[in-house]
């Protein structure tokens, strides 16, 4: 029993210590939708963009607490990511930036 509660014990502390590595590198924009509805409490429109990162498909959704200008980020022009655990910041070439929190996850796979 002793064994089971110290291998638990480790593995709970290196799956943390995993999750926590950055990922960083530039990508094309493929799509952003707008989502959700603005309303009294979230008086912004929130948006969700998505991108191709490291074997993945990764889609973020920005704050509707926070103002976002969808003209700056163009579907199909390259921008930089920076993805730690579940927050990710997107920067354009132009300088303009957004952070959203990731939403969803896809392998991405070859044919065969």
């Amino acid at each position: 029993m002793r064994k089971f509660a110290v291998a638990f014990l480790a593995m709970a502390i290196a799956i943390p210590a995993a999750a926590d590595k950055k990922i960083q590198g530039t990508a094309s924009l493929k799509d952003l939708q707008p989502t959700g509805m603005p309303d009294k409490h979230n008086k912004h429109q929130a948006y969700d963009l998505s991108f191709n990162a490291a074997d993945k498909a990764y889609t973020c959704r920005t704050s509707p607490k926070k103002s976002t200008n969808v003209t700056n980020f163009v579907v199909g022009t390259d921008m930089r990511y920076e993805i730690d655990g579940s927050k990710v910041k997107i920067k354009t070439d132009e300088g303009k930036q957004v952070e959203c929190k990731v939403v969803r996850v896809e392998a991405i796979t070859t044919a065969r």
